[in-house]
């Protein structure tokens, strides 16, 4: 007899995106992901301005990605929502919409980690992809995390390192920032990097105890230099921009790989992954890649870097199959841990 398929609706609604997806056994129906402009004006995400839009974007979004994935509501097994970390507000709107969508519908409500989702989007079923093999080690880096995490199953995982501050992704925005670029900064900074020169301008790596990482110094240092440069020039970052974006992102991948590198030695995996925001970089990447024949490199695709459903809906998905079911009770964690 064959077996009935297991379809999960996926919720991603942590920051400025709503997003919906639909997964079937594995394989992605529909990822539809919409954008919040509102906040470009601003040079950031205003909290209130994105659960407003969330609120306004959420029914659409969700329509969208079942008539996409050509299912209707009642061939949906589960729905699976992003409960933390994040932006109260967006974890609201979230939340309550997956409730009363689980519950108008009678099926199974699960509960995601957002962090846990960027790791296991490594494990989207598509066509010409590796998953990694347990145990890996994922250096999970966004804009508002930086983690090295050690992988023994689909959610048996441990922090090993983690930023005590900052992280890289609030590091390259901030820096942006100071340069005038356009938000989100840290894609552009990245553009601009690849025209631009690593070597010219050197600043100094923080020392951090562990395998944990720090970018308040280095942001810090960078602002003191820009300021110093433009007392004697005051053209200089607009005659030097290409350069100091390259320098700036080779000192931020080059401390994000220096603590990965100790990791990999203390535990002796060589399968490793990246994950979240910051693993769409390009010098992160091209990086990663060049490691060598001895370890095993998994990379992301582009489109599920950022924040997506898709790798909520696959989170869902193995948590289905596993019964780890959560209550109506379940309120949202702006500060949930891995």
């Amino acid at each position: 007899m064959q077996q009935s398929p297991i379809i999960i609706l996926g919720i991603e609604s942590s920051c400025d995106d709503t997003s919906a997806a639909i997964i079937k056994d594995g394989k992605i129906l529909a990822n539809i992901i919409a954008n919040q402009d509102v906040h470009e004006a601003y040079g950031g995400v205003v909290p209130e301005l994105a659960s407003r839009a969330h609120q306004q974007n959420i029914i659409p979004v969700v329509d969208k990605a079942i008539k996409q994935a050509g299912i209707s509501k009642s061939d949906i097994n589960a729905i699976a929502f992003t409960n933390g970390p994040g932006l109260m507000g967006s974890l609201l709107v979230g939340s309550s919409f997956s409730k009363a969508f689980a519950l108008a519908m009678d099926i199974p409500l699960i509960e995601v980690n957002h962090m846990h989702g960027h790791i296991l989007a490594h494990f989207i079923d598509e066509e010409n992809s590796e998953k990694p093999i347990f145990p890996f080690l994922c250096l999970t880096v966004s804009g508002g995390h930086t983690q090295i995490v050690k992988i023994t199953n689909y959610f048996n995982m441990e922090v090993l390192g983690e930023t005590i501050d900052d992280a890289a992704g609030e590091a390259f925005d901030k820096v942006a920032k100071m340069l005038s670029l356009p938000y989100p900064g840290g894609p552009v900074l990245d553009k601009k990097a690849l025209l631009g020169d690593p070597n010219k301008y050197s600043f100094t790596h923080p020392k951090v105890p562990g395998l944990n990482y720090s970018f308040s110094g280095l942001k810090t240092s960078i602002l003191y230099f820009l300021k110093r440069e433009l007392k004697l020039n005051p053209g200089f970052i607009k005659e030097n921009l290409n350069d100091i974006c390259a320098s700036v992102q080779k000192t931020i991948v080059d401390i994000l790989l220096i603590e990965l590198k100790k990791a990999i030695k203390e535990t002796g995996i060589n399968q490793i992954a990246i994950a979240g925001g910051v693993s769409a970089n390009s010098e992160l990447r091209k990086r990663l890649a060049s490691f060598g024949a001895a370890y095993h490199i998994y990379i992301p695709k582009m489109e599920y870097c950022t924040d997506n459903a898709a790798m909520i809906a696959i989170s869902g998905y193995y948590k289905f199959l596993d019964k780890d079911f959560t209550e109506q009770s379940i309120a949202p964690n702006a500060r949930m841990k891995i």
